[in-house]
């Protein structure tokens, strides 16, 4: 009887030892997209064009994103060459698809030991057809923008011709 009982002990040890095991699978998808790179290309630079200063009377010329000029203080606009003209970009990339645009805060430009401050710049897409700093590229993968911004001139700015660079940027949303 020792021996039944040792038996049954081992059979309910080993069933009680077993694990049940259970387990389940589930098929994932994985992908990526590849766009075209987004490029940029300018078309036109930034020139506030030909002024004349009055002595002592600061003021500023501003340059609209459809190449309207006008005047605050002492500066007086010319029609004299060179003219006024919108920096002009094109940007074409992936079809359909939404960038943005990065512009300086505010640039410099030099003329021998002086200065001026360009600031308020603002940018107009072809396809928002506003002042904005966003724009949609065509079923054809392309857009269009122009930068205007403000020159501000301090009183007794020298004369001469002034220049700087800047950047502008756009990225995919």
């Amino acid at each position: 009887m020792k021996k039944v009982v040792v038996i049954i002990a081992a059979i309910v040890l080993f069933a009680g030892s077993t694990k049940v095991m259970a387990q389940a699978t589930e098929n994932t998808a994985a992908a990526a997209k590849i766009v075209t790179p987004i490029s940029i290309t300018e078309t036109s630079s930034l020139h506030f064009g030909t002024m004349a200063i009055l002595a002592g009377t600061p003021g500023t010329c501003v340059l609209s994103t459809q190449g309207v000029r006008t005047q605050t203080g002492g500066v007086n606009l010319s029609v004299q060459a060179p003219t006024a003209s919108n920096a002009a970009y094109n940007v074409s990339g992936a079809v359909n698809t939404t960038y943005s645009i990065t512009l300086p805060a505010s640039i410099t430009v030099t003329s021998g030991p002086a200065n001026m401050t360009i600031n308020a710049l603002l940018a107009r897409t072809a396809s928002a057809g506003s002042d904005g700093l966003t724009g949609t590229l065509s079923a054809g993968g392309t857009d269009s923008f122009t930068v205007g911004g403000t020159l501000n001139v301090s009183q007794g700015q020298a004369t001469g011709t002034y220049t700087g660079t800047f950047d502008v940027t756009v990225a995919y949303n």
